[in-house]
């Protein structure tokens, strides 16, 4: 089988800064990555270390897909790239996990009689086979469910709007703690400079039939499910088959109904969002 391209998309949170997620589609791979939001000054040249380790992520995987390995070889292949190309760029070494760039992915690779899904944090696969009841691969929806009530708690005890962004300073010291977390033992792991996520990827190998159509989208995209609730699974998918264009300008329309966040708490007005929709043929 090869995968054949029906829309993407993928839209900035915020004109005036960089989108921080990625996607690339090949005839043998697909992938999005939504990169983290930088909690301090950046290391890298540029304005954004996540945009580049979404972008610089994106094309390594699909290069070493490319170059005939597997997709668990050629996620450990692109960790390894990650972590020698940031070493060679970065002004300095972090001082804490937390100012490393890091990103979440969903990487679905064509193998024998249907897929195999890898993937690291939020970023899901919406699936929708022939005759197949409608499933979704990755923990996009309960890491919504967690990260709304977190939003909520945090804004709360700091009487600030929970939209007032993930950079104020009543919430950094949170989300900094829970970022040294990444990539250990006791918290999760996700695609970056780091070895320490080698063989890490979270994996399941899924029989499907030609014809299947495969939505990969990053959380700014499935908050129409998992956030606003404007769509189920099912919804979504059909509502994609009549372009990604029209879900965006929905999901922008929604947050700015919303820009406090009171009725949705998020830490931003609006995340980046992207979704790749493409069929097995």
């Amino acid at each position: 089988m090869a995968l054949t391209l029906l829309d993407s998309l993928s839209l900035p949170g915020d004109a005036q800064k960089a989108n921080e997620d990625a996607f690339a589609l090949g005839s043998a791979g697909a992938v999005v990555l939504d990169g983290a939001t930088g909690l301090g000054e950046p290391l890298l040249p540029g304005t954004s270390d996540a945009a580049w380790i979404a972008r610089f992520g994106a094309r390594r995987l699909m290069a070493h897909l490319d170059g005939g390995l597997s997709g668990p070889l050629a996620v450990d292949a692109a960790l390894r790239d990650a972590a020698h190309s940031f070493a060679g760029l970065a002004r300095r070494s972090p001082q804490a996990t937390w100012e490393m760039p890091f990103a979440s992915m969903m990487f679905c690779v064509e193998v024998p009689g249907g897929i195999e899904a890898l993937w690291f944090g939020d970023c899901a696969a919406v699936i929708a086979a022939p005759d197949q009841q409608m499933q979704i691969v990755g923990e996009a929806l309960q890491a919504k469910e967690a990260e709304r009530e977190r939003v909520a708690l945090l804004a709360a005890r700091s009487g600030i709007a929970p939209t007032s962004g993930p950079g104020r300073a009543e919430f950094l010291p949170a989300l900094r703690e829970a970022r040294n977390r990444v990539n250990t033992r006791d918290g999760y792991f996700l695609f970056g400079p780091d070895e320490a996520a080698l063989g890490r990827a979270r994996l399941c190998r899924l029989q499907l039939p030609k014809g299947t159509r495969i939505l990969l989208a990053s959380d700014g995209f499935l908050a129409l499910v998992s956030d606003y609730g404007r769509y189920d699974l099912e919804g979504l998918i059909l509502c994609a088959g009549e372009g990604l264009a029209g879900l965006g300008a929905e999901l922008r329309a929604i947050e700015a109904a919303d820009p406090d966040g009171k009725a949705f708490p998020r830490f931003k007005r609006s995340d980046d969002a992207t979704a790749l929709f493409f069929q097995l043929d």
